[in-house]
């Protein structure tokens, strides 16, 4: 990570407030999309990287888990939200990522002076400084923090409702479209917490 790059205007001192905002399960074809958001002043981003913080997808499941416990530690506030399946097929899947990125930062407990956002869109409505960083999650340590407990509370929750609905071997693709996962959706059909806006979802019975 080139930390040089995240002093992105020269009114950032390290006492600055910065909030790394991602999220998770975009491409997924069952359950929420969920987002999260990080803030520590600029001054102890150094610590993320010491700590071997990182893109969630470039970590174990384990060592995500033990990371998300630091930087929750670390962080002087953090949040996490989702976009519900029904916002995802209302708004669509771009819209219900930036919603549920925008409840992170209004639920703040301490509000941040600018927010790193991952990826290319703006979150529309919010009332802070904002810049997009393309490919965040790899590019900046406090996204990546984001993307670490986002990713640690979506698995968790698909974990959990892996139970309800097990022909779908959820636990093991997290709601990704693996080939068992396609495969059960054309024997079982969709449940409700599948995404019928995505095409992959839209199967006839076997």
């Amino acid at each position: 990570m080139d930390f040089d790059n995240f002093l992105l205007d020269e009114f950032i001192t390290p006492e600055t407030l910065v909030a790394g905002i991602d999220e998770v399960g975009r491409g997924c074809l069952f359950g929420p999309v969920v987002a999260a958001s990080v803030v520590v002043s600029i001054a102890t981003m150094p610590q993320l990287i010491e700590m071997g913080v990182k893109d969630s997808k470039k970590l174990s499941a384990k060592r995500r888990l033990e990371l998300a416990q630091q930087i929750k530690n670390l962080a002087l506030a953090y949040q996490i939200s989702y976009g519900s399946i029904r916002e995802i097929e209302r708004l669509n899947i771009l819209h219900a990522s930036l919603l549920a990125m925008r409840r992170t930062v209004v639920k703040l407990s301490v509000q941040p002076e600018v927010c790193l956002v991952d990826g290319s869109q703006k979150i529309p409505n919010l009332p802070i400084l904002q810049k997009n960083i393309i490919k965040g999650d790899e590019r900046s340590p406090v996204i990546a923090a984001a993307s670490i407990l986002a990713k640690v509370w979506r698995d968790e929750l698909i974990v959990r409702l892996a139970r309800k609905y097990p022909q779908y071997d959820l636990a093991a693709n997290k709601g990704y479209g693996t080939a068992k996962h396609l495969l059960a959706l054309q024997q079982y059909g969709a449940s409700p917490l599948h995404r019928m806006s995505f095409h992959p979802c839209q199967v006839e019975i076997k």
